[in-house]
């Protein structure tokens, strides 16, 4: 077991480098939660939205969904949001679950309203819209086709 500390030396550096490259990736990556002040907001269906997801508003990231929870009263789905500091959201603003394409990774949407007062830590985003599925979509769809306007004749 004769190593020469060339070799030693080297696999340090790699190591080294491969770390970097880590914490590099971690930070362009916008992975990390985001700490800011908390809004709540509720939903019929999640669709797969998961602790970590982005909070976006004109798609960039202003926050992190930081908790889910089940209502057990009414089996609603309680989501709670970080928004960033210097983000301030008017209260009527709307929250809906959508996703980055077919097969992307849920995110909620934050459409701002034009009120004048805005959100603090702890309060709620009244204004929702649920997860449409694809085959919610779908259904909508054959619907429209479908439809002969039948109703519009009576």
């Amino acid at each position: 077991m004769n190593k020469k500390p060339v070799e030693t030396i080297m696999g340090i550096i790699v190591l080294l480098v491969a770390a970097f490259f880590l914490f590099f990736a971690y930070k362009v990556s916008d992975l990390q939660v985001v700490k800011g002040y908390d809004v709540t907001a509720r939903f019929l269906k999640v669709g797969g939205l998961n602790v970590g997801s982005d909070v976006r508003i004109n798609g960039i990231k202003v926050g992190s969904v930081i908790g889910l929870e089940l209502d057990n009263e009414d089996y609603i789905a309680n989501i709670t949001m970080s928004i960033l500091p210097n983000v301030k959201l008017p209260a009527d603003s709307s929250a809906a679950i959508v996703g980055d394409g077919l097969m992307g990774d849920k995110f909620i949407k934050i459409e701002p309203g034009k009120a004048s007062e805005m959100l603090k830590g702890g309060d709620s985003i009244a204004k929702t819209k649920d997860f449409k599925t694809l085959e919610d979509m779908v259904g909508e769809i054959i619907f429209m086709v479908t439809d002969d306007g039948s109703k519009d004749s009576e």
